[in-house]
């Protein structure tokens, strides 16, 4: 049975304690402008400050660890800073082995380099001077996920770079709508847009909030932020029910919001947002007009194409609940999933050149914290993503604000990502492996994953189940499937409900693909625009 622990009863008091100041003192346009161009000028200050503070002031810090197997004390990290700059001290420190991969960030994998074995618990890796106003899960179904603590000061300094990327596309005025699933990531929505000043007018849930698998937490954390926003004058609306399958709710609001002459904004995950616009053209409701944020997946040109043809326009947003604003959408991109590093926020780096012992290609992302209420301290930590460099300048006004450097093809390459819900590709493994053959029968080798893209870009997932195993109810195999990724109560639950009502996921009775060495991959991805045919990509190819 869920509960609320002694934490959650907290959290929650301190959440109460704090929400009042928070939205006594929304960004102003002017205050947010300062602050980011300040952000941007202290940028190597800011870091060694954090690490000095967080990191080399905190005996328990995993990274403390690694700093001192390469050699790194903190008086010789700010000399290489003064001299390098900030970008190539942190690939320096790489080559040194200072950096996590996401299983060993998650505590899935041991911290091992050289001969030594770090402890690297994700509970060692919080930030220690941040405070704890709200409990949010990442993804994840293998073991427990990692529970991620939130600053109300956090949600603060994101909304400042929110402002100013939403000024940037003339959106002061804009009548904003969320969509999304119960939980503390929508909470967070809601909340950046309180710090703006302007709250969403719609609060729309994929998820009947009154869904048995929820954990309580969530329905009464909507619930004290809206007594607490009623008790300082600030209206925030009531999560309504609109599932993926019938998103008709949200496009009668677009075009109420159209009719009265203003401009609505969406904010959501990529293919829910492809959803809305097929809603849109079945109906034959024109979207001229309608802005979208999207993110949560790869934002691909099926799904940008989807998307316009009903006369919406879509900016991706790159996030994870792990640290927040990555890069945002540029304003005049030449690919779909062209971004702005939001260089306030994090340092990020690519390795460059493949170091074989961390499995991190040459073109994963590394991130960096450089805000002190950043919920984890970040030090060359790989998410799971790798992106493409983009060079020369762009004229967008997110260059002009100072976000100058560019990235594009976003990919999760340790990740299963469809619907905006994120799971490890270990996680799927031991379903893969363990699970399925154990309750359907058959063996490791009878079963397989392929993730697809439809023609308007939503994503597909087909469950391969070889004819070997025998009869298999398609049903049940789905079932047993959601299950198993969604075991927990917290975040893995509400991705496998998200997924069944959004009917990602089909049987295909058929024998697994091969690679050219005879191998099975256990989960592999199509080309987008296409069904799985001959030589997918893999998603890892030497795990089998």
């Amino acid at each position: 049975m869920d509960v609320f622990s002694r934490n959650d009863v907290l959290t929650g008091v301190r959440f109460l304690k704090t929400i009042p100041s928070f939205l006594r003192h929304p960004w102003t346009l002017s205050q947010a402008r300062q602050t980011v161009r300040l952000r941007l000028e202290r940028r190597a200050s800011d870091f060694c400050a954090l690490m000095k503070k967080a990191v080399y002031g905190n005996p328990d810090s995993p990274y403390l660890g690694l700093l001192k197997q390469a050699g790194c004390p903190y008086d010789e990290l700010e000399d290489s800073v003064r001299k390098h700059g900030l970008e190539e001290t942190l690939r320096l420190l790489f080559q040194e082995g200072v950096y996590l991969t996401v299983s060993e960030f998650k505590g899935r994998a041991p911290v091992r380099r050289g001969r030594s074995t770090i402890d690297a618990h994700p509970s060692l890796l919080r930030n220690p001077l941040s405070r704890d106003h709200l409990r949010a899960q990442t993804g994840g179904s293998g073991g427990r996920s990692v529970p991620v603590l939130i600053d109300l000061a956090y949600v603060r300094e994101r909304a400042a770079d929110h402002l100013l990327a939403l000024a940037a596309r003339n959106g002061r005025d804009w009548v904003h709508a969320v969509w999304g699933i119960p939980g503390n990531t929508d909470m967070v929505r809601v909340l950046e847009l309180c710090a703006l000043g302007t709250p969403p007018e719609r609060w729309f849930t994929q998820v009947d909030p009154r869904s048995p698998g929820i954990h309580p937490r969530y329905p009464w954390s909507v619930r004290a932020l809206r007594w607490a926003a009623w008790a300082w004058g600030v209206r925030v609306p009531a999560p309504r029910h609109a599932s993926l399958n019938d998103p008709s709710a949200i496009v009668q609001w677009l075009r109420r919001v159209l009719d009265r002459g203003r401009i609505p904004h969406l904010v959501t995950w990529a293919s829910p947002a492809v959803r809305v616009c097929r809603e849109a053209e079945r109906t034959g409701s024109s979207l001229s007009g309608v802005q979208l944020s999207i993110g949560g997946e790869p934002i691909t040109a099926a799904k940008m194409d989807a998307i316009r043809r009903t006369g919406a326009a879509a900016v991706p947003r790159y996030m994870a609940m792990e640290c927040g604003y990555i890069a945002y959408g540029c304003l005049q991109p030449s690919f779909p999933d062209e971004l702005h590093l939001f260089d306030d926020m994090h340092a990020a780096i690519q390795p460059e050149a493949r170091r074989p012992e961390s499995g991190l290609p040459a073109d994963a992302l590394l991130l960096t914290s450089l805000r002190p209420s950043a919920p984890f301290i970040l030090l060359n930590v790989s998410l799971g993503d790798q992106a493409q460099p983009c060079t020369g300048s762009c004229g967008c006004p997110l260059e002009q604000i100072g976000w100058t450097r560019r990235i594009r093809q976003v990919r999760s390459f340790e990740k299963l990502t469809a619907g905006g819900m994120t799971f490890l590709d270990s996680d799927i493994l031991r379903v893969l492996e363990e699970v399925l053959p154990s309750r359907l029968g058959g063996s490791l080798l009878d079963y397989q994953l392929i993730e697809e893209e439809g023609a308007s870009g939503e994503p597909k997932l087909r469950l391969i189940i070889s004819p070997s195993v025998g009869p298999v109810d398609p049903v049940a195999a789905k079932r047993v499937f959601l299950e198993a990724a969604g075991r927990g109560s917290g975040a893995e639950r509400l991705m496998s409900l998200q997924w069944g009502e959004g009917d990602f996921l089909s049987v295909d009775r058929r024998l697994p693909k091969l690679t050219a060495a005879g191998k099975i991959l256990h989960s592999i991805k199509a080309s987008p625009g296409r069904a799985a045919g001959p030589e997918p990509a893999a998603r890892h190819k030497n795990l089998l």
